[in-house]
């Protein structure tokens, strides 16, 4: 016989076993936990590339914004994976965005070519926002690990001003110039769904 007690004990351990599953301080899904979760923080994740359909789809996907908890541990293991996969032997980008490895939320890691006092360090940024972009502007060669095997001359502002949060909760805003502003563009148009290709006069003509 099932006693009311029974009842909300049965209740309870339910809720707290789906809860378990599906809560994430940081705000990541289910199925991203899932995908974080299924290697250690120096494993590299799989680089999502624009010759996949599935892959361009996902890249194509404006990200959301990820709620910073300096405690949630699934939040730093997703940063170090990324970090991971950037520095990979088979990547070595000057920067990485979290939809490159099918993960929908708005963190990048950047090479801060600017700062070769401090022997050009790689940093990591939750939500970005470029706030202002200069009038003058930059041509430099670019490339990008979801695109295999090509590489144009794309125009960039020279100057941005950026905003984002850090690792722990604190807020910054700075302006950055040269190419360390190319590679914050870059990154940061991968978070709205954009790849640089889109900044080329010829896919702009063959776009109708």
């Amino acid at each position: 016989m099932v006693t009311k007690c029974t009842f909300f004990f049965l209740a309870v351990s339910l809720l707290f076993l789906t809860g378990c599953a599906t809560v994430s301080p940081a705000g990541f899904t289910e199925e991203q936990q899932v995908m974080i979760r299924n290697g250690d923080a120096q494993t590299p994740m799989r680089v999502f590339k624009i010759t996949s359909e599935s892959d361009s789809t996902l890249l194509r996907t404006p990200s959301l914004p990820i709620r910073v908890d300096k405690d949630d541990p699934l939040l730093e293991l997703f940063v170090d994976r990324l970090f991971a996969t950037v520095r990979d032997s088979q990547s070595l980008g000057l920067g990485i965005a979290a939809p490159q490895v099918g993960i929908l939320k708005n963190i990048i890691w950047v090479q801060r070519l600017d700062k070769v006092e401090e022997d050009m360090p790689f940093e990591v940024y939750l939500n970005p926002e470029i706030v202002e972009y200069s009038a003058e502007k930059q041509i430099n060669r670019e490339g990008c690990l979801s695109i295999p095997n090509r590489n144009a001359d794309c125009e960039r502002s020279q100057t941005i001003v950026l905003e984002y949060d850090r690792m722990d909760g604190s807020h910054a805003r700075e302006t950055v110039s040269d190419f360390t502003a190319v590679i914050f563009q870059h990154e940061v148009d991968h978070l709205n769904g954009i790849l640089y290709l889109d900044h080329l006069a010829e896919h702009r003509r063959a776009v109708p």
